[in-house]
Formats: structure tokens, sequence, C-alpha cells
């Protein structure tokens, strides 16, 4: 391949804004390339979560009082943008805020699985499939009385198409799909899948986790029943995460969680629940978490979703080309940087994976080792943990040079 000399960002000019970028350990400058678990807050984004609790403060949709209103009027509009960032021209009522993506994977198993799903049904997955989505419809199938398949992957890490159009058929009520592999970067066809899920009267869930941080994406187009993603993978803050549902599919499905907030009447006999999205929001909901991300949106856009895409395209193609010098290092998922986000999953032959992201630390290189929350991909990969560098809008080539001579030092240590 080669290699676009120039990057597509201002990345120094972007780099001021992450002051944790800013810190060494043992005199080397931190590279943080474990993006794919969390990505650095801005000080804008920072900024708005200390200006809710300074100026703001206080629970929405329960007083009359003047930081009551300002702080409703900021959550509900926060709800808004993300449905718009995300192409959901039904705005707040089909964008329900939850911890993080894996909450969200959980209301809508809970919510409409447990309520729809009955014994002779099938739930499809991906053999990569993360945790949060694998783990919960294996469980809710077991209380069900459904089965879960799993389609395939290919030897080049990409999602067998042949075995998914056999496995979808007339039985199958769900198919949940990770848009961007943790593990192998994979960036699935998730509007062919969807295609295939609705030809059978089956509903698809996306897991867009590792896809919304760092590139348009458009939940319509798609035409995905339900999509979550999560705040702290696109530069906002932890604890908040966000289901986009298809409104007629969500004001058809059952509370995931009871309590205030998400009731319209209460007797003693019986309760009505609240309008979309609040059904879904039960207590105190996320309120700075929700501003922030709000602001973090606000950011991303402000730089341009098209031009990350292609930043983390250089980055990526960048690194698979350093990767490839060495015949001692494994990489698993496509080599096409188009056909795969800002990730490389990676072993050097002789090391475990802990041990080189030791080495790395030691390097003030910060990369993620082990199973990515994907045992049952690496028992198919044939290895029991893998490393992942995973790339951001801050990230340079020079870190990934840093990055490859952090790996040459433990294929030094461990000859």
């Amino acid at each position: 391949m080669g290699v676009q000399e120039s990057a597509p960002l201002d990345v120094e000019r972007i780099r001021e804004d992450f002051p944790i970028l800013e810190r060494e350990f043992d005199g080397n400058r931190l590279v943080y390339l474990d993006n794919a678990a969390t990505t650095q807050t801005p000080n804008q984004v920072i900024d708005a979560i200390s200006d809710y609790y300074r100026a703001t403060n206080a629970n929405v949709h329960r007083g009359i009082h003047h930081l009551s209103q300002e702080a409703s009027i900021a959550y509900e509009e926060a709800h808004d943008n993300v449905a718009r960032f995300v192409g959901a021209s039904g705005e707040r009522e089909e964008m329900v805020f939850t911890k993080n993506t894996t909450e969200a994977e959980n209301l809508v198993a809970y919510a409409w699985g447990l309520n729809e799903l009955k014994e002779g049904d099938e739930v499809v997955l991906t053999q990569m499939e993360h945790h949060a989505s694998l783990v919960t419809w294996q469980q809710i199938a077991k209380r069900t009385g459904a089965e879960v398949k799993y389609i395939g992957i290919t030897e080049e890490g990409e999602l067998d198409m042949e075995h998914a159009r056999e496995l979808i058929g007339e039985d199958t009520r769900m198919v949940s799909v990770v848009h961007v592999s943790n593990a192998l970067g994979t960036i699935n066809p998730v509007e062919e899948l969807a295609d295939l899920a609705h030809a059978d009267d089956s509903l698809i869930f996306v897991d867009g986790a590792q896809a919304v941080p760092n590139r348009p994406v458009d939940v319509e187009a798609i035409d995905a029943d339900f999509y979550a993603f999560s705040g702290h993978k696109m530069a906002g803050p932890t604890g908040i995460g966000c289901l986009y549902g298809k409104k007629e599919i969500l004001e058809e499905m059952e509370p995931f969680l009871y309590g205030g907030e998400m009731i319209r009447k209460v007797t003693f006999e019986d309760s009505t629940w609240n309008d979309l999205p609040w059904k879904f929001e039960a207590g105190t909901p996320l309120i700075a978490q929700g501003i922030a991300l709000d602001r973090a949106i606000e950011y991303l856009e402000d730089v341009g979703m098209d031009r990350i895409r292609a930043h983390e395209e250089w980055l990526t193609e960048y690194a698979i080309d350093r990767f490839e010098e060495f015949d001692d290092i494994d990489l698993y998922g496509p080599r096409d940087p188009e056909k795969r986000g800002g990730l490389v999953g990676f072993n050097l032959d002789g090391v475990h994976a802990h041990d080189l992201a030791s080495i790395m630390n030691d390097h003030a290189v910060a990369i993620r080792a082990g199973d990515h929350c994907t045992q049952p991909l690496h028992d198919e990969l044939g290895t029991a943990a893998s490393a992942r560098a995973s790339f951001y809008l801050y990230n340079t080539r020079e870190e990934v040079d840093r990055l490859i001579d952090a790996i040459d030092d433990a294929r030094q240590l461990f000859a």
C-alpha cells in the first residue's frame, strides 16, 4: 500500500484540546492507543460538565424553578441533537439515554426479547460479537427457549455473508450484529444484514460502539430497528450510552426499569407509562453526562466526521504497512483500511499479549491486551488473547512509530 504523507486533520491543533495527552511517564510522552476502549476527553466537554454543576445543577422534569427548567431544556435538547447526529428523524422520541451500549443491549433484550421470543424462535448473531451482545442474547434465549445461531467469519476476518443468508430465515426474530468489530476492526455490511432480517420479518439490532465515534452513521439509511453506542468512545464522558429505536417499536415495548420519571399515572392498583423516551429512563437520569455528550458531538461535528474517518484510514493504513515489515507479527482482520475501523489486533510470536502490553507501558505506550470481551472469537482465531492498538482523531503517524519501536524492544527482550 502507498501511504498518503499528509494527515487529513490538523492533529497538533486538535491535541491542544486534550490536556491528558501532555502527560509523561519516566520522561516519555504518553502515546494513547487504547481508544477502542475509551477515548480521551477535550477541554470543551470537561467544561460542559463543570459548567452544568457550577450553574445549572438540578433535577429535570420535576421542578418549576429556573435551574430545573434550564437543566430540563438542555437535557431534552441533548436527546434531539444526538438523534440528529445519527440520522434519526424522530429525534428525542427515538433516542433513549442509557449507561452504555451494554445497558442498551440489555434494555432491548429484556423489554422486547423476554416478551416476544418463544421456543422455536431464533436469534442470529455473529462470531465477532462483543460479550454485551453475545452473553445477553444467550441468556435471554435460555429463558425463552429460543435458539442462538452465529454467522461465521472468513479467513480474512470478514463476515461470511453466504452463511448469513443461510442462517437468517423464517424462524429468525432478531439479528444482533456489531457494526465494527472491536477485535478485528472489520466493518460489517449492516445495510445488507438489515435487508436480510426484514425480508423475513425479523428485527435488527446494531452495536455501533466502534462505528459512531469515527464515521458518519445514518440509522435510517441502515434501516436499523435498534442502534446503540457509548459516549466514552466518542470524546464524551463515561456513564452515558444511547439507544436509537424506531418509534413504533419502542411504543409497543414494555419498560425495562420501573420507578419515578417513567410513569404517567400511578395508583395503588396500577400504573401507566410516560411518553418516549422517558418511558425507558427511570429515576434521576444521566443529566450531566447527556449534556456533556451533546457537547462532544458538537466538537466532533466541528472537526468533521468525514475527515475523522479519513484520518482513521490514514493511520490504519500506515500502521498495517509498518506491521507488515515484520514476519513475526500476526495481524487479525482485513488488510484493506477501507474495510476496517481504526484499530489493529495483533500478536508478536513468542510473547503473550499481556507481556507485550506491559512492555508497551514501560515505553508510555498505552494499548489493550486480552480477549477484548470476545472470548469465542479468540477461540476461533486459535489464540487466548491479542494485543490491540486503536486510533482516534488526535493520534499521529509518529505515535505509530513509537509503538513499532516498543514492539521491537519486546522482540529483543524475549529473543
